[in-house]
């Protein structure tokens, strides 16, 4: 690896740090390495390195964060970056920190939205990390619930003894710029019901503006919502019953966040916002939303082709949950960890999950309590599932007729869904040798994607594309192309 020129001046706090944790050079050098391989980099430190680090030298991109990290696990108490003297760490590795405290997860979150609210565009171009999936479920799993989330309100001054500003002659004093979105909450503004009420309304909206028009379209005003509204009310002052319902709520629309970062292929920004998701979700004190993060985050993992990641998460999602939630939960679960098999072509694992999913969906009856998240789990999506899987294995058949049957089902809201299970289908025909349907299916289907901002969306019809070269000189497909290209 490669440093920066060396400063001049040695870095005591990295020095007193070290003899603290009773680390030789070689010992920090090679945990640093070992962080950095959880997190997918391949660090080649050694004692040499230490040395230099010692001595003033600043390493380069995201290792201040993971020598940070490395104290922080040996020591049990959070340090930063600067708290060794180091620079601060940078963009891809800030965010898939799993918080120590709730007060902390705020501060990375609150750090997360607004860099995001700022057009970094190089945000939105940090690639996902597989290995960087595996501390923050694992401390989901394992970690101690938050014993207190509740923030009590600042004690103001009284006015009379605050001091007088000593007005300077010749000019008026200036007046302290507003805060950017804060102008609406003043510091410490107890948290009421109303508000918690006013982020779950504001989520519902954006997933309707998700389903039917795609990631893309409202994703940065969610952003700047959670920033300008979201982040003063988790600095504000609430109860323990109010504060663990206004980090549920946080959660929520932090994992939104990831989802339409998701559909517009922002995957590692996405990643990040579904780690802090997952870190709300256990402040909120709420195990069974946790779960449904992880499955969220598997859904990614499956579609980025990281199989074997999208199990692991699935499992560590049904451990945290276990087998008390509602029959919707357990089915919503056994169907993830079945498309996570598909994609890996392991039939037997991917039947048996199916199967799974299907029992625990025939349980379910009409008054059972499930979780406003796990709504959309009905008949309809469970033969989406069924579909994926059957695509995925190359049984053409069966997934030809279970995505007819969610299309059948599926209500027209669900637009993007719905187009998704359009080209499953269209594969499922040319699959079959039905080259005419295919084509017609996902001729309707790369219209939809047309009028809507989800790369997701687009890269379903590019898939079936690819599928199509080998017949790229039949009439069906020649059709099919002029109607694509006639769309722009």
């Amino acid at each position: 690896m490669t440093d920066r020129p060396a400063q001049r001046t040695p870095n005591r706090q990295l020095a007193a740090l070290i003899a603290e944790a009773g680390f030789s050079n070689a010992g920090l050098a090679r945990r640093v390495d070992q962080l950095g391989l959880e997190h997918g980099l391949d660090l080649r430190y050694d004692k040499t390195s230490v040395t230099r680090w010692l001595r003033g030298q600043q390493p380069r991109g995201t290792t201040p964060a993971l020598i940070a990290e490395v104290f922080t696990r040996r020591l049990g108490r959070r340090l930063t970056a600067q708290d060794l003297g180091l620079d601060a760490c940078a963009p891809v590795y800030a965010g898939l920190e799993f918080a120590a405290t709730p007060e902390e997860a705020v501060d990375i979150v609150g750090g997360l939205w607004r860099k995001d609210s700022g057009s970094h565009a190089e945000l939105r171009k940090i690639a996902f990390t597989p290995a960087g999936l595996v501390v923050p479920s694992r401390d989901w799993l394992i970690g101690k619930p938050d014993d207190k989330v509740a923030r009590e309100p600042v004690p103001r001054v009284p006015a009379q003894v605050r001091p007088a500003p000593v007005k300077p002659q010749g000019r008026p004093l200036p007046l302290p710029p507003r805060a950017r979105g804060h102008a609406d909450r003043a510091p410490g503004q107890r948290v009421t019901g109303g508000d918690i009420n006013a982020l779950r309304s504001v989520g519902e909206l954006f997933r309707t503006l998700d389903d039917r028009y795609g990631g893309g379209h409202a994703r940065q005003a969610l952003v700047r919502y959670l920033e300008h509204e979201c982040e003063p009310m988790l600095r504000g002052s609430y109860d323990e019953q109010t504060g663990r319902k206004l980090f549920g709520a946080a959660a929520d629309l932090t994992r939104l966040a990831g989802w339409t970062s998701y559909d517009i292929a922002a995957h590692g920004l996405a990643q990040r916002y579904f780690v802090q998701a997952l870190r709300l979700a256990q402040a909120a004190g709420d195990r069974a939303y946790g779960s449904y993060v992880l499955v969220t985050m598997s859904r990614q993992a499956v579609y980025l082709g990281h199989g074997r990641e999208a199990v692991q998460l699935v499992r560590v999602a049904q451990q945290g949950m276990g087998t008390g939630g509602p029959p919707v939960v357990q089915a919503l679960l056994h169907a993830s960890e079945a498309r996570a098999h598909g994609v890996l072509g392991e039939v037997r694992a991917c039947t048996a999950a199916l199967v799974r999913a299907e029992r625990a969906l025939e349980a379910a009856r009409p008054g059972d309590e499930v979780p406003y998240w796990a709504k959309f789990f009905d008949e309809a999506q469970l033969a989406d599932e069924f579909g994926h899987c059957h695509r995925d294995l190359q049984q053409f058949r069966a997934s030809a007729q279970h995505a007819e049957r969610s299309l059948q089902l599926r209500a027209p809201s669900y637009v993007r869904s719905r187009l998704f299970c359009r080209v499953v289908l269209a594969t499922a025909r040319l699959g079959l040798g039905e080259l005419d349907q295919a084509c017609t299916l996902a001729a309707e289907a790369a219209g939809q994607a047309a009028e809507m901002r989800s790369a997701r969306a687009i890269e379903y019809v590019r898939d079936f594309e690819r599928r199509l070269e080998p017949y790229r000189d039949a009439a069906p497909v020649r059709g099919y192309r002029e109607k694509v290209a006639a769309l722009g």
